[in-house]
Formats: C-alpha cells, structure tokens, sequence
C-alpha cells in the first residue's frame, strides 16, 4: 500500500508593493474574503507601517500569522485564514 502525500497548496500572493496604508491591508482583507478556510495568503508591501499595522489586524481577526520576512525592498507577510 502506498500513502499518498497531498503537497500544501500554494499561497496566493497579494503584491500590494507601492501601495500605502492602508492598501496592503484593504488587499489582504479582500483576499481572505475570496479564500477558503486553511488558505495560506502572501503579502508584499513596501509600506513600512505594514509590518505591524496586519500582524495586529490578523490576531484581532482570528487568522494565522506564520511569519514576517524581510525582503530586499519590502516585507512578506504570510497569513493563513482560519475561519
């Protein structure tokens, strides 16, 4: 008997780069409207405020934050929904 192994779903990625606040976050809420429970969403925003300004949104939403990244230029903020 073989297991099968299901390899996680891609994020869907939200490149609010260039937009201000509150732009990434009115675009992450919009893309967690549109997704299903357990969907992992990636956002990229150069937007400094960000950085704490969705963190503070997803534990008050009751989403996941799996992590905050640095990148050359902007951050990735990795979300997943939960409900």
């Amino acid at each position: 008997m073989t297991d099968t192994i299901t390899a996680p779903a891609q994020p869907r990625t939200v490149d609010a780069r260039g937009s201000y606040c509150p732009g990434p976050l009115m675009e992450l809420i919009r893309a967690i409207r549109e997704s299903a429970p357990g969907q992992v969403i990636a956002v990229y925003s150069s937007d400094s405020g960000s950085r704490t300004d969705i963190p503070k949104w997803v534990e008050k939403a009751g989403h996941r934050l799996i992590e905050v990244t640095p990148r050359d230029g902007y951050d990735e903020i990795v979300v997943e929904k939960t409900h």
